[in-house]
């Protein structure tokens, strides 16, 4: 946003300058990033008129001018520019000037003839040459013929401005405007605003509403939609002032329709469009959705396909439109129009955004929309249009406004207290001070009981809908220099990482020791990558809550499981050839307790981790094997012991995206603290991963339940322990930790744990059996073991796998 120091000056006495002006602004918050002076170069650039032109003595192509600007002797320039007449008033630079180019002026001859100064061309004064004449272009700038001589230059060309370049924050909308800075500047220096009288004479015979129909059929995107007919209009440049004005914002001149429609936007913040009311099919304009397909043939003469959830003004046939963003080519305004059809309305900004980062085109309209626009403002703004255009006698009026306003708004109040405001804010500021910032720009204020009001928000202020928003209102007209720095007071206390925070640190530190590498990840997903990992329709992972704002169409739903963040990393690695990867991430995951969500979601930390590729680096004495289930196994088994959970079990186990048989659950009881398997060829088919992938995920808060909080030492044990090896026939269907659970459960006191040595199906063991293979171990810390002590605990586990388990001793 950029606007000139003289059309503020229109809406508000400034008397400052244009640095003390610009630091008021940005000590407001509304920053001014630079000041550019039009000016700059010009300084000694003044107006002269060529009194006698002399062809050159020794030269057939130079000129010597002599001219009057203002002095009493007449100035002697020459110049080889073939468009100067006697009479013509030029701009002159006079010795010693450095113009806009960094071009120094210096007294010198051209071929024995003395030269004191130059006549500049439009380039030479960097000037906007858009539309000039070949000869203004090429040739000496000739001014007009009443221009008075011995003036500034700058002064004649209309360059005598100072224009303020805003970076503006995207929640302060209201300063997308002329009439909004001036406001603010008549705020900050208690100078009358003068908002401009608004008013048309309506001299067409006809009535608007009888000339066109306008309608919105997506009241979700549109929520207000107004327009003016004109007629007789006549295509003509507009004013100097206007196309000055319209300079100094760094929009250039096109013709009078369409540049009083840029000077309203930018003189009351609503973007308007001007369309051909004989090129508008039906004269008929809709605010809807386009149709998926649909073309839309813009102003810039692109045509683009409507994916459909775009919003476009409609006549009766196609899109005259894409809303908020460019106008179509076959309405545009050109020489031949006669009849014209001005359109203000209200979008919703979040569609208009969306829209014109796909088609990638961005305008000034676009830009306010985004941010959002007083809707309130429709109506003015096409009455100022016509107003302005009539005045011009460019057209006249038709009789009354069409206006569409299904839901009118409804204005935010606000009750605060002085003494709030004064809490916050940290300063002793008067309640009737506050009441009288907050009039001044435009809030709507009355006293309730001593010292606590009631505030109506105006309605171009819709950063402001609560007490702490009034206190920064208050603070910034006060002036946060004005307020004593203060040093917060309060206990000190150490700050330290919470038991989670370390627990967690405790774990990346351990993957990262395993050989892992931690990644970061975006928190979204979308219903294909759910769908590349199999997920099931009726899985509560498919419960993924929408973004409304989502940064990319590809990803608009937040994820329910790590495991898809994982697998995409691993797709992003494998498709640069980084084939061996080991990763894990840390992050949290989100389920709503109802959808559309009312309410925060459930968010639950999760740990999930990939390996994939070779076992051991490449080098001249390892192999090419390739990691498999067991290398994560090991992997979690190692991890879960560094952080302190044991005792757990470990079962087959079924997951959509894992290999059926190739699946474990790590529990603790009933609680599954950690599944891990090998992904299914075809999901790592999905995710375009060619080589075997193993994945594991857990969720941190049940792993922080079962870990242990101190770890007891044990001295080491003075006695030998005692081993026999147990080997039998069981059901091809029973697994370890059935087996396990029945041997610690039967062990006796001096049992110490069972190791699974040998699996064995083949030929000697019959149909639907296998044979397992354990080690047993005994050990007692106060005295070495008899044979009869541990025979007598074999015994009893032996018992008990052929009672409970039917197994079979094997000789």
């Amino acid at each position: 946003m950029q606007v000139s120091i003289k059309w503020l000056k229109d809406y508000v006495d400034i008397d400052e300058t244009a640095e003390q002006i610009a630091d008021r602004l940005t000590m407001a918050g509304v920053p001014v990033e630079h000041i550019v002076r039009a000016d700059e170069g010009l300084e000694k650039v003044i107006t002269g008129r060529i009194e006698k032109i002399t062809p050159h003595p020794d030269s057939d192509h130079l000129l010597v001018c002599q001219l009057n600007i203002g002095r009493e002797e007449l100035l002697q320039i020459v110049t080889g520019a073939a468009n100067v007449r006697e009479g013509h008033v030029v701009p002159v630079a006079l010795v010693g000037s450095v113009l806009p180019g960094g071009k120094k002026i210096s007294k010198g001859k051209l071929r024995g003839i003395s030269s004191n100064g130059m006549m500049c061309s439009a380039g030479e004064l960097a000037m906007d040459i858009e539309g000039l004449p070949d000869e203004q272009v090429n040739g000496i700038y000739i001014l007009p013929d009443d221009t008075p001589v011995g003036i500034p230059a700058a002064q004649a060309l209309g360059l005598d401005d100072v224009v303020l370049e805003f970076e503006l924050t995207a929640n302060r909308a209201d300063c997308f405007s002329v009439v909004g800075i001036a406001r603010e500047i008549a705020a900050l220096t208690g100078k009358e605003l003068r908002f401009p009288t608004i008013e048309v004479k309506e001299t067409a015979p006809e009535n608007a509403a009888e000339l066109v129909h306008i309608g919105i059929a997506a009241e979700e995107l549109c929520r207000r939609f107004s327009a003016r007919v004109l007629r007789d209009v006549k295509i003509a440049p507009a004013p100097a002032w206007m196309a000055d004005r319209l300079r100094g914002a760094g929009i250039r001149s096109i013709n009078n329709v369409v540049d009083v429609t840029n000077f309203v936007m930018l003189e009351l913040g609503q973007p308007l469009h001007a369309y051909d009311y004989d090129a508008v099919a039906g004269h008929s304009l809709t605010a809807r959705r386009a149709h998926a397909g649909e073309n839309l043939h813009t102003l810039d003469d692109s045509s683009r396909t409507a994916v459909g959830d775009e919003l476009v003004i409609a006549d009766s046939e196609k899109p005259a439109g894409l809303a908020g963003i460019m106008g179509g080519l076959e309405s545009e305004i050109t020489e031949g129009t006669r009849s014209v059809i001005l359109e203000a309305a209200s979008f919703h900004g979040p569609t208009i955004r969306r829209t014109a980062r796909r088609i990638g085109l961005h305008s000034e309209s676009s830009g306010r929309f985004e941010r959002g626009v007083d809707e309130t403002e429709t109506v003015r703004a096409v009455t100022r249009a016509a107003q302005l255009l009539v005045e011009m006698g460019a057209c006249t009026a038709a009789k009354g406004v069409i206006d569409v306003y299904p839901t009118h708004r409804v204005p935010t109040v606000i009750e605060f207290s002085a003494r709030d405001v004064r809490e916050r804010i940290g300063a002793n500021i008067p309640g009737d001070w506050m009441v009288s910032a907050l009039r001044s720009l435009g809030f709507l204020v009355e006293e309730k009981e001593l010292e606590v009001y009631r505030t109506v928000v105006p309605s171009w202020r819709g950063d402001v809908t609560m007490m702490e928003d009034i206190s920064e209102e208050v603070a910034r007209l006060y002036g946060y220099d004005n307020i004593a720095a203060r040093l917060p007071k309060g206990a000190v206390q150490q700050g330290r990482m919470s038991e989670r925070q370390d627990f967690i640190e405790l774990m990346r530190g351990t993957l990262a020791a395993l050989g892992m590498t931690e990644e970061l990840s975006f928190s979204f997903t979308s219903e294909k990558t759910l769908d590349k990992l199999g997920v099931p329709a009726d899985s509560e992972l498919r419960q993924a809550i929408p973004i409304m704002n989502p940064l990319t169409d590809e990803y608009p739903l937040i994820r329910t499981t790590l495991l898809t963040s994982v697998l995409e990393n691993a797709s992003r690695n494998v498709a640069r050839k980084n084939m061996d990867l080991r990763l894990f991430d840390i992050a949290p995951v989100f389920f709503p307790k109802a959808l559309p969500i009312t309410e925060l979601a459930d968010e639950k930390l999760m740990v999930a981790g990939l390996i994939t590729g070779r076992r051991n680096p490449i080098a001249w004495d390892t192999d090419n094997a390739m990691v498999d289930f067991y290398d994560l196994k090991g992997i979690v088994e190692r991890f879960l012991t560094a952080i302190g959970v044991s005792k757990y079990t470990v079962e087959r186990g079924e997951h959509f995206a894992m290999h059926p048989g190739k699946t474990a659950l790590f529990k603790k009881g009933r609680d599954v603290i950690a599944i891990l398997g090998e992904i299914h060829p075809s999901v790592a088919a999905n995710f375009d991963i060619p080589q075997s992938v193993c994945v594991f995920e857990m969720e941190v808060d049940t792993l922080l339940r079962y870990r242990k909080k101190r770890s007891a030492i044990a001295a080491l044990p003075k006695y030998p322990a005692s081993t026999r090896d147990l080997a039998v026939l069981v059901d091809a269907g029973l697994t370890t930790a059935e087996i396990e659970r029945v041997i610690a459960k039967k062990g006796g006191k001096f049992f110490r744990g069972a190791t699974l040595f040998d699996v064995y199906t083949g030929k000697q063991v019959e149909s639907g059996k296998k044979s397992m293979a354990f080690h047993l171990h005994f050990q007692s810390d106060d005295k070495t073991l008899t044979d009869e002590e541990v025979d007598a605990a074999f015994a009893d586990i032996l018992a008990a796998a052929q009672s409970q388990l039917h197994a079979q001793l094997r000789a």
